[in-house]
């Protein structure tokens, strides 16, 4: 018997980000994907080893991995559309539900479990603080997208980044490891090779 899982996760590169804005360089959802599993480890890692929290890095890339998976069913809803009202948000999520269960049903059931744990949070206060590191990754990551398109030239996201920057602000006076990363790591995005080398 052959199962689907991965061979439909492998599409997320097909899946285009942003879809209502002009692009100057298309963004497939696998891209923003890695980039937020990348950002989701090093939240972590200043979380553990500035802030004194113990978290599992790995597990915080792992999530942020297949955080949008849903997306390969569903499509990038643009954000202005996904948060219209609370009753249009709420449906959304139950869509994403539905797309994730669809997801894993496509594993075979000895590995289901393994999976499920990446897809559905836990209880613990651990494992609920990695997801908002994965949750600030995501809007990080979304940042740096507009940050790069600014700097090509692209004023189409000048919207965008300022109410990204505003999200992130407010994260900032939560999670210090955010405030780590958006002084000290955050100026180079947009930069020429040259310039970062």
């Amino acid at each position: 018997m052959t199962h689907n899982f991965f061979a439909t996760i492998s599409r997320m590169k097909y899946i285009d980000r942003w879809a209502l804005m002009r692009n100057s360089r298309n963004e497939s959802l696998s891209e923003h994907s890695l980039e937020v599993a990348m950002l989701s480890h090093a939240l972590c890692v200043l979380a553990n080893v500035r802030h004194g929290h113990n978290l599992d890095a790995s597990r915080a890339a792992l999530i942020g991995l297949y955080h949008d998976a849903s997306e390969i069913i569903t499509g990038d809803m643009p954000t202005p559309v996904k948060y219209y009202n609370n009753k249009l948000q709420e449906a959304y999520k139950d869509v994403e539900k539905i797309a994730e269960y669809k997801l894993l049903n496509e594993l075979p059931q000895d590995l289901r479990p393994h999976f499920e744990d990446i897809f559905k949070p836990e209880d613990s206060e651990e494992d609920q603080y990695i997801r908002r590191l994965v949750k600030a990754a995501d809007k990080l990551s979304a940042l740096i997208k507009c940050i790069e398109e600014e700097k090509s030239g692209n004023t189409e996201f000048s919207t965008a980044r300022k109410t990204l920057q505003a999200s992130i602000d407010k994260m900032m006076d939560e999670l210090p490891e955010v405030k780590d990363f958006v002084y000290e790591f955050l100026p180079p995005y947009g930069n020429t090779l040259d310039e970062l080398l």
